[in-house]
């Protein structure tokens, strides 16, 4: 059966509003404590964190509310980063940890991601599990109007601390721009950065609650750009909300996203012997450029489904060090359970050191193949495979690009969009391919 709630990335929606009503979120913590006392770990406490949107304390506050209501303890970690949490829960003695941020999205929006006490975000069973809970729970549930709100008592510093012993090189002599997104990494990442060695210059890291991701951060990186060629720095990173990803700008303002970060990385991982099995995990997103590249150096790219989860359980499956998405979610599993911006940064800065290269240098050897991503709002998630004319058009649109490129159609697992990503040699052709597709998705659903 398929999830309810939870989505591609834990629970998202527009705060104040099901999902994310008092009633719900409340429902929630209850019922994820209860999913922990059966799995015998109720004697630990659980650990919270959030990005700078102004809902979030009242989010946590919530959420608190219902664990304590089933006998389990709260930590709070305040503003954290999203791996920030999922290394604290890992290592310290946690029952699971949770996130509360809704990423690249815009402030009025939030979210719930849920780690296992391995720091691992839960598996489908176990949140379909936990949303039969929420359930049978929210018909009689007596909601706290305005629960008390947390105080920080648990700080970063072993994560950041945990964050510079993997760094395999310091960045003295480098000048990077940092875009904050004004969320999560407001304040640790150009702390993190300077104790790396680097010479910062910090923009968008005056968070107000509502600013987050703002003409800011990974998904708007034109003004990081603009700083990186006026300041003549060596490269910028831009996070998003929760600091699980990054996009990087090179010396010369070219956009570095997750494929050219996996390319830069399989490719190191390989020269220095530590990419076993020559295999490199990405999604069905990732540009066919990339597949191509790393084809080249004899390394097999492997595709999931959409989602940073989905990506680590194939790296785990395949004892792959190395996995990620195009969005910028890289993960070193060497150091890390999820996505992490600030490591992501800090390693490929680092590569820039051994190699005595820039990071324009690094990021050569990727031909790029035209992609077009269109985004179709939809009344209701109807699977594809029940709509015939949908499946005739994506049909189509295959024999179309034949030996030349890609056609995926997928529902967004964040929003109620479906989208249509083809990609090929040709831009004409990927474009009207493209629209084909999204015209008889938008008679049908739109």
């Amino acid at each position: 059966m398929a999830k309810r709630l939870f989505g591609t990335d834990g629970i998202r929606g527009v705060a104040g509003v099901s999902p994310l009503d008092p009633a719900t979120v409340t429902a929630l913590g209850i019922a994820l404590a209860d999913d922990l006392k059966l799995r015998n770990l109720g004697h630990r406490p659980v650990l919270l964190g959030m990005d700078t949107r102004e809902s979030g304390p009242a989010i946590a506050a919530q959420l608190a509310d219902g664990i304590t209501r089933a006998g389990m303890a709260v930590h709070s970690a305040g503003v954290i980063t999203t791996p920030g949490v999922a290394y604290l829960t890992r290592t310290g003695n946690y029952a699971a940890g949770v996130m509360i941020s809704a990423s690249h999205n815009p402030f009025a929006d939030n979210g719930i991601k849920v780690f296992a006490s391995t720091g691992y975000k839960l598996p489908d069973d176990e949140e379909h599990g936990i949303e039969e809970e929420i359930f049978k729970l929210l018909p009689d549930l007596e909601v706290t109007a305005h629960p008390a709100p947390l105080k920080q008592s648990i700080a970063a510093d072993d994560y950041i601390a945990a964050l510079l012993n993997a760094l395999p090189a310091r960045l003295d002599g480098l000048h990077i721009v940092l875009d904050c997104g004004n969320g999560a990494a407001f304040e640790i990442a150009p702390d993190l950065f300077r104790a790396a060695g680097a010479q910062v210059t910090a923009t968008s890291n005056t968070p107000d609650g509502r600013n987050i991701n703002l003409n800011c951060g990974a998904l708007h990186v034109e003004a990081l750009r603009a700083k990186v060629l006026e300041l003549g720095a060596d490269a910028g990173v831009a996070f998003d909300g929760d600091a699980d990803r990054c996009m990087m700008i090179a010396g010369s303002g070219k956009l570095v996203d997750g494929d050219m970060i996996l390319l830069i990385a399989g490719r190191l991982l390989q020269k220095n012997g530590q990419l076993p099995g020559n295999i490199v995990v990405s999604t069905v997103m990732s540009n066919l450029g990339l597949e191509k590249a790393l084809g080249d150096l004899g390394i097999t790219m492997l595709r999931t489904a959409v989602g940073d989860k989905y990506v680590l359980e194939e790296m785990l499956r395949r004892k792959a060090p190395l996995g990620g998405e195009q969005s910028g979610h890289i993960i070193f599993s060497e150091h890390a359970t999820t996505g992490d911006g600030m490591l992501t940064g800090l390693c490929v800065m680092a590569a820039c050191k051994n190699e005595a290269a820039s990071l324009d240098q690094l990021a050569a050897g990727l031909t790029v193949y035209p992609q077009i991503l269109v985004n179709v709002r939809v009344r209701e998630r109807v699977p594809i495979a029940e709509l015939p004319t949908v499946t005739a058009a994506i049909e189509a649109a295959e024999r179309d690009m034949a030996g030349t490129g890609r056609v995926l159609v997928r529902y967004s697992g964040t929003e109620p969009l479906l989208r249509v990503m083809v990609e090929g040699a040709e831009q004409s052709q990927i474009e009207r391919v493209a629209e084909n597709v999204a015209a008889t998705i938008r008679a049908e659903l739109g």
